[in-house]
């Protein structure tokens, strides 16, 4: 559906030339949702910018549908663009147009039959729970309200692409959750691919089916969600994770463990079917070794449980081997000393 191949941007300043996305590679599947998350200036914006041509690649290629979009024409490139719909973080809603008029707009610049414009506004409003605001205007809804005629408007052309540009980071936790449901819902229910941009970890494990993890232009890690989750292979992604599993130790409880002589902990990372197994009792049972559960959390990511502990094992240290052998046969073990940061 998408395919970045070996795609740079470059900008150039007064004094000096900037390198905004580099060498970038991946492919969007039809039907998915696929996260870009990076931190802010990490080129994620650009990287956006580039699948519908609003910015040119400096190198290399971008094909939507098969097609080498800087290669089109200007009429092909309308007609690229009429098929994919964008959602910003501000909602970019005309605050002089009713909210009727704004998802109409689209359609007007198509230049459809008034009756047949009445009818796909009134049915997107229905889709986005927004039926009983078509008369009101931007500056009488809320936050949440406004993201929703955004997406009935990026909708409005019947997109085959749906691409959202931190639709959610303007909005509280609450209105989060329902314009994520909601992006969940066009997925699934009119089969659009939705590529979505964010520095938010809980968006991407809430609705993404895969994820790539972007720093200073490049792609650093790509993967399933729950890939990702269960293994992440560098310290950026292990930051993103850790603000969703919140299992970083506080100074009290470090310097209390150490103090009772504990060097080391062990982090547990399970998923799939052995998070209903009650391993660390049958540890308990089975090892002359005492298990102190530090912290931890069971979550759902793709419809399967993930779950993230931090133990103290207390015992001699040939039954703490015997103990992580057996543990390292069914779970991610990782040691974690008390004196890393």
């Amino acid at each position: 559906m998408i395919i970045f191949e070996k795609v740079g941007k470059k900008f150039q300043s007064k004094d000096r030339e900037i390198q905004a996305v580099e060498d970038v590679s991946f492919a969007v599947e039809e039907g998915e949702i696929f996260g870009i998350i990076g931190f802010s200036g990490a080129g994620k914006s650009t990287l956006l910018r580039l699948v519908n041509l609003l910015e040119r690649p400096t190198t290399g290629t971008v094909y939507v549908d098969n097609l080498a979009i800087d290669k089109l024409s200007q009429k092909e490139l309308r007609k690229l663009r009429q098929n994919i719909g964008m959602i910003f973080q501000n909602f970019n809603l005309f605050n002089s147009r009713t909210v009727f008029g704004n998802v109409a707009y689209p359609l007007r610049i198509a230049k459809l039959p008034k009756d047949e414009i009445s009818r796909r506004v009134t049915e997107l409003l229905r889709f986005v729970g927004l039926e009983d605001k078509a008369n009101s205007y931007p500056d009488q809804l809320s936050g949440g309200q406004k993201q929703r005629v955004g997406i009935a408007r990026a909708l409005a052309t019947s997109p085959k692409i749906l691409i959202c540009d931190e639709a959610t980071s303007a909005l509280d936790p609450e209105t989060t959750n329902e314009i994520l449901h909601l992006l969940k819902k066009v997925n699934e229910e009119l089969n659009i691919t939705i590529l979505l941009i964010t520095h938010e970890m809980n968006v991407i494990r809430k609705i993404c089916d895969r994820v790539a993890v972007m720093e200073n232009g490049r792609i650093i890690e790509e993967g399933t969600v729950l890939d990702i989750f269960s293994n992440p292979k560098t310290k950026t992604t292990r930051n993103f994770i850790s603000s969703i599993l919140n299992d970083s130790l506080s100074d009290t409880l470090r310097k209390n463990l150490h103090s009772e002589g504990t060097k080391v902990l062990y982090r547990l990372t399970f998923k799939g079917e052995v998070t209903k197994r009650p391993i660390l009792s049958e540890i308990a049972k089975n090892f002359n070794v005492d298990v102190n559960i530090i912290n931890g959390t069971i979550d759902e990511i793709q419809g399967g449980l993930f779950g993230n502990l931090m133990v103290e094992l207390r015992g001699k240290n040939s039954e703490v081997a015997k103990v992580i052998a057996q543990l390292s046969k069914v779970v991610q073990v990782k040691e974690v000393y008390l004196h890393e940061s």
